[in-house]
């Protein structure tokens, strides 16, 4: 096996150390789950109904304009529940379903557009999950918080050593070197809320919703070589 660190000696020893940033920000984004439904006696009468329920979502989530930052259609499905009596396989009825995401930038417009939603018929509503932008400066605040604290920790030891530093050797993210390490997933609050068909309910008023403080972690691992103490 071969060695991709060079051997410390005493007259370039060497300092490995670990820096670490926790940085909480406020999040940009906030994504929710629609849910659309329909039933129908026959195949043709659930898709019509499907179709026009989903329009209708799609109309009024584009109508708050700048507000939604993207919309995207995930799976849709058609599927036949077969009678539980009698000989033979008979179709009962057809259950339409599709699922619709949204992420919104406005967080006022958030809870108006949640409880709209939740209003309509067969319609369901999953959310929302806060979250920052890949593109987010905060994430490269916490990684050059990260470097900067592990050069500090670097010097530290040299300090007590009555040394400084003399150079970089090399600066990896952890588990940069093993492609099965990964970042688990922080729980995100959820909120859920149902509407199902029935009689013209008044308006609800809109839901306020606080949004959920981001935690961004980076963490990084340094070796440097010192100027050979005396000791």
């Amino acid at each position: 096996m071969t060695n991709d660190h060079p051997t410390a000696t005493p007259n370039a020893p060497r300092i490995a150390v670990r820096g670490e940033a926790h940085i909480e920000a406020e999040p940009e984004l906030a994504r929710i789950g629609i849910t659309v439904t329909a039933r129908g006696t026959d195949r043709r009468t659930a898709l019509e109904d499907l179709t026009h329920r989903n329009t209708h979502v799609l109309d009024l989530i584009k109508g708050y304009g700048d507000a939604v930052d993207t919309t995207a259609t995930g799976a849709l499905s058609i599927t036949p529940e077969l009678t539980k009596r009698g000989r033979g396989e008979r179709i009962r009825t057809y259950h339409g379903r599709v699922h619709i995401t949204a992420d919104l930038t406005d967080f006022t417009a958030l809870g108006e557009l949640t409880t709209r939603l939740a209003d309509l018929d067969l319609t369901s509503v999953e959310g929302p999950w806060w979250s920052l932008r890949p593109t987010s400066p905060v994430h490269a605040q916490a990684r050059q918080q990260a470097v900067r604290e592990a050069v500090q920790r670097a010097r530290e030891y040299a300090e007590a050593l009555d040394t400084t530093l003399a150079a970089l050797i090399d600066i990896a993210d952890i588990g940069a070197d093993d492609p099965t390490m990964s970042d688990r997933a922080m729980p995100r609050a959820m909120m859920r809320t149902a509407a199902f068909a029935g009689a013209e309910p008044e308006p609800a008023p809109a839901l306020d919703l606080e949004p959920q403080r981001q935690r961004v972690r980076a963490q990084v691992n340094a070796r440097f070589t010192m100027h050979p103490p005396t000791l």
